[in-house]
C-alpha cells in the first residue's frame, strides 16, 4: 500500500480509545502511596526510567484500560486499572528541585506496589 496524504489523514481522523468496559478490581484507591516497580523488561514499557523504584501517591483511578505493554508484545488487552499519580519533584529529582514542584504521570496497575 502507498502511504498517500489521504490515507494519513483517514487514520489520523479515526477516534477509539483503549477504555475497556471490565469488571477488574483496582489494587489501588485515591490517596494511596505507592512505589514505581523497578523493572526492566526486555522491549516496549510506558514506566518511565526516571519514575522506577520512586514513591508517589494515587491522584485519580481512571478505571480499565488495556494495558499497552502487553499490547505491544501481542500478549492482548489484559484490562487493568489506570492511574494518575503524584510524585514530588525532590523525590524524582533531588534535594535541588522545587520543594513545590510536582509530576503527575498516568501508571498501569502492573507499574505499581503500596509503598
Amino acid at each position: 500500500m502507498k502511504i498517500t496524504r489521504e490515507v494519513v489523514q483517514g487514520l489520523y481522523k479515526q477516534t477509539g480509545t483503549a477504555r475497556v468496559d471490565a469488571d477488574v478490581a483496582a489494587s489501588f484507591k485515591v490517596g494511596d502511596a505507592i512505589q514505581a516497580r523497578n523493572i526492566n523488561p526486555t522491549g516496549h514499557t510506558r514506566l518511565p526510567r526516571y519514575i522506577r523504584g520512586k514513591q508517589g501517591r494515587i491522584a485519580t483511578d481512571h478505571g480499565v484500560f488495556k494495558f499497552a505493554d502487553s499490547l505491544a508484545h501481542g500478549g492482548g488487552n489484559q484490562p487493568q486499572h489506570l492511574y494518575s499519580v503524584r510524585f514530588d519533584a525532590q523525590e524524582l529529582w533531588g534535594a535541588a528541585a522545587p520543594a513545590q514542584d510536582c509530576l503527575y504521570i498516568d501508571l498501569w496497575d502492573d507499574y505499581l506496589e503500596p509503598a
